[in-house]
């Protein structure tokens, strides 16, 4: 999401990679389909569309258009036609299905799914059950599952155990799973101390790090440096905020530089994205901190709706308080809520909060060469401008 770089791999570790940690998890055989949905220009679109499953001999479809055109169900049309067994799914574009309805994918045969792969930003609760109730339909022997990995690391390093390790999957929701052979995750604190389970702080791996990881950012060695290994030294960093449990299992809760302060207290920007997500009527959601002169930060929350809903935005910005303090507390203090027909986005469908953030404190965004469509930065802006507008014209300053 920011400055774009060039991550340096080498062929025989990338291949290697791309081959067994595919098969670990999707354990495919000769009549397995898979339906990988991810843009062929990223690491995804390498690792999943590409050599992953050709190097395992599954047959794998492609769809190079919207997941919503020529309609929104093309998707899940796309699976029962080819008896898809496996797919991978990308959230963001679950989420923008999300706002079409329940229905449309209950109008399709997908009994032949037994496995759905969430991957390239935290997924969330209810994009989770949405695609667990109206997608898996509940069955037991449909998975829907998340994974974590980077650019940087060549695709999944943690997930849950799957079918070409267990024989089948073992998950916990809300956890990206477990790490992969040959990776060793540590939580640190800010200052380096080593956190237990259950503790959050910067998601760090120990060395030997496996040959499939990168070998340097193309022609700027010391920013591979400074970047990834200079923080805690010996230690890659990651640049994600997280925990462990008990068990093992790991949990991303977002970007170190996105999670929120307020009155001292750190919030994730998943918790509170989880939360506003919970309303009806909000199809997806992000969260970033502005500054505030008596609590240091405090919360202001962009929203798209799902279609066929009326605004009301002073009812919904009530609800969404409301619904932030039951789940989160009174330390998540909000200053604003807008609803908006669009976030800022990268062509790999992150959302640049720093953009948002920007555009409330009237700071430089920074570089902006990743961002998919510059309308949707004026369009925040609009709606950013008309909220304050009607706030002083009742008085509300």
């Amino acid at each position: 999401t920011g400055r774009p770089k060039g991550v340096v791999h080498l062929h025989g570790p990338y291949t290697v990679w791309a081959y067994a940690h595919n098969k670990w998890l999707f354990g495919w055989g000769e009549s397995d389909v898979f339906f990988s949905t991810p843009d062929i220009g990223w690491i995804n679109g390498h690792s999943y569309s590409t050599y992953g499953p050709l190097l395992n001999g599954v047959t794998v479809l492609w769809y190079e258009d919207a997941p919503d055109h020529p309609h929104p169900g093309i998707w899940w049309e796309i699976v029962e036609r080819f008896r898809v067994s496996s797919m991978w799914v990308a959230p963001t574009a679950v989420r923008l299905l999300m706002r079409y309805g329940d229905e449309v994918p209950m109008r399709y045969d997908l009994s032949s799914l037994r496995l759905i792969v969430s991957a390239g930003e935290i997924l969330g609760v209810e994009a989770w059950r949405w695609l667990k109730r109206n997608v898996a339909r509940e069955r037991e022997d449909c998975h829907v599952i998340e994974t974590w990995g980077q650019t940087e690391n060549s695709g999944f390093i943690a997930a849950p155990l799957g079918f070409g390790i267990a024989g089948g999957i073992r998950y916990k929701q809300g956890s990206v799973g477990l790490p992969y052979p040959g990776i060793k995750i540590r939580i640190l604190s800010d200052s380096g101390e080593p956190l237990g389970p259950g503790e959050r702080g910067n998601v760090v791996i120990e060395p030997p790090v496996p040959p499939a990881f990168m070998y340097s950012v193309w022609g700027d060695p010391e920013r591979y440096v400074k970047a990834y290994w200079s923080r805690f030294e010996g230690l890659y960093l990651t640049g994600d905020y997280g925990y462990v449990d008990e068990e093992g299992y790991v949990y991303i809760l977002g970007r170190v530089d996105d999670v929120v302060k307020v009155a001292g207290h750190r919030l994730a920007p998943a918790d509170v994205e989880n939360a506003v997500a919970r309303h009806p009527a909000v199809a997806e959601v992000a969260v970033v901190s502005v500054p505030d002169p008596v609590r240091g930060e405090v919360l202001a929350v962009f929203a798209t709706l799902r279609k066929g809903h009326e605004v009301d935005p002073q009812r919904i910005e009530e609800e969404v308080r409301e619904l932030v303090r039951k789940e989160v507390g009174p330390v998540a203090v909000i200053g604003a809520v807008y609803l908006v027909d669009r976030l800022p986005r990268t062509r790999t469908g992150k959302i640049m909060r720093r953009v948002l953030r920007a555009v409330l404190t009237g700071s430089q965004p920074g570089d902006l060469s990743t961002l998919e469509d510059e309308a949707s930065v004026e369009e925040i802006r609009a709606a950013v401008e008309s909220l304050k507008r009607s706030l002083q014209a009742g008085g509300g300053g």
